[in-house]
């Protein structure tokens, strides 16, 4: 059963393919959705029927030196014989808040995908309109089986707008922020996570993302802080995440990599992003989660890779050290730090952050293993009892013994 037009109800006319009928006139937005509304029309069915409007959650973020300064909150609705809630927003948002002197990211929580000539309106805008960064979150794809509504998002990912499905997380998300809940907590409805990752699925067929999730197991092994292997015993391999980021904030790639023969994961890592070709008059952040500190070789690496790259920042953060007793790998782990390489331990927040976008979670919320935390924080203590003991005056001799370093299996 095909959905009814989430954009008209009868008699609306040209709104219905148009996006809007005539230059639509500046509404305002709300504060708050009701607990009703929310929960029928954020519903995210694979095939939806009743659905007539289109609800559209907006956060504005004003950055500042490449962080958020303020922000703004709201809600809009499509508006019947006049315009889509896309629409709306932009006309208030050229009329009310955008200034070509200030750099600014959007965040959309969306009812239904846009229509393609919502989708048209919004890649002209952000075409004229460079200091400008468009998220994009959906419940439901609109029309995804008709080739005009597959092209309009892919013009949308296309001009920098970063489109993906709401999760159990950003509902939950939503409820807190959009909804006047009086302080209930946000109920799952049924089947949400299984439609999620049908729509999932969808979306990546549309968008051409061909990047490979991880398996819930596999993460959960590999990425898991403890001390020794639980039951049943696996082998511990190297896994790398990363994510690029323009300073506001904006997803331009991501990816992972697992070591292969000869071949780290660090090394396929460097070559990646060396390919992408970046713009060396913009500058960017990337994040990288790995199940193992790097080796002394690899270290040495992303040494020489970060300092050819000016325009660059890199983060690592680590599950596990990787042979955090032997001196040599000690000093891998404070040259990077003395190249203004960040390196951490991944904490709780890291780990949701990897199971949100690296993982094939079916929509199911991050759930922690025993003792996450109390790992966590012992692998930090020792990190940081490394990283203090560094001195400028022992990298050559750091230098020479990596040269002598031969790859070993992590």
């Amino acid at each position: 059963m095909e959905p009814q037009h989430p954009r008209q109800r009868a008699g609306m006319g040209l709104a219905s393919k148009g996006g809007c009928s005539q230059r639509p006139r500046i509404r305002h937005p709300v504060e708050w959705l009701d607990r009703q509304t929310f929960s029928f029309h954020f519903c995210n069915l694979r095939f939806a029927s009743g659905r007539n409007y289109t609800y559209l959650c907006y956060q504005v973020e004003r950055l500042k030196h490449c962080s958020p300064d303020s922000s703004d909150w709201g809600v809009f609705q499509n508006w019947v014989y006049s315009c889509h809630a896309e629409l709306c927003f932009l006309s208030w948002f050229r009329a009310k808040k955008l200034s070509s002197y200030e750099q600014y990211h959007i965040t959309w929580f969306l009812s239904w995908s846009p229509c393609l000539s919502c989708a048209e309106q919004v890649v002209a805008f952000l075409k004229e309109n460079r200091n400008v960064r468009l998220s994009i979150f959906a419940a439901r794809l609109y029309y995804f089986w008709k080739p005009d509504y597959q092209h309009g998002l892919r013009m949308l990912r296309h001009q920098r707008a970063w489109v993906r499905i709401m999760s159990f997380r950003d509902f939950k998300y939503c409820w807190k922020n959009f909804v006047y809940n009086q302080g209930m907590p946000f109920k799952p409805w049924k089947k949400l996570r299984k439609n999620y990752q049908f729509l999932v699925a969808k979306l990546h067929e549309i968008l051409g993302n061909t990047m490979n999730l991880l398996k819930t197991n596999i993460f959960r092994q590999q990425f898991g802080n403890q001390p020794r292997v639980p039951q049943p015993c696996y082998r511990r391999k190297t896994y790398l995440c990363y994510q690029l980021k323009q300073l506001d904030g904006f997803t331009l790639d991501k990816g992972c990599f697992q070591n292969k023969k000869q071949r780290h994961a660090e090394t396929r890592f460097i070559d990646k992003i060396t390919s992408l070709n970046l713009d060396p008059n913009q500058r960017y952040r990337i994040i990288c989660y790995v199940t193992w500190s790097p080796c002394p070789a690899c270290a040495g690496e992303l040494v020489d890779f970060i300092n050819g790259q000016d325009n660059l920042s890199l983060q690592i953060f680590a599950s596990r050290l990787y042979f955090h007793w032997v001196r040599v790998f000690q000093r891998g782990l404070q040259q990077l730090q003395a190249a203004q390489v960040s390196v951490a331990v991944m904490t709780r927040s890291e780990f949701e952050d990897c199971w949100e976008e690296f993982v094939d979670n079916q929509g199911m919320p991050f759930e922690s293993w025993d003792k996450l935390e109390q790992y966590s924080e012992s692998i930090s203590r020792r990190l940081q009892r490394i990283l203090s003991h560094w001195s400028p005056s022992r990298r050559g001799e750091t230098q020479t013994r990596m040269a002598k370093f031969v790859w070993g299996e992590r």
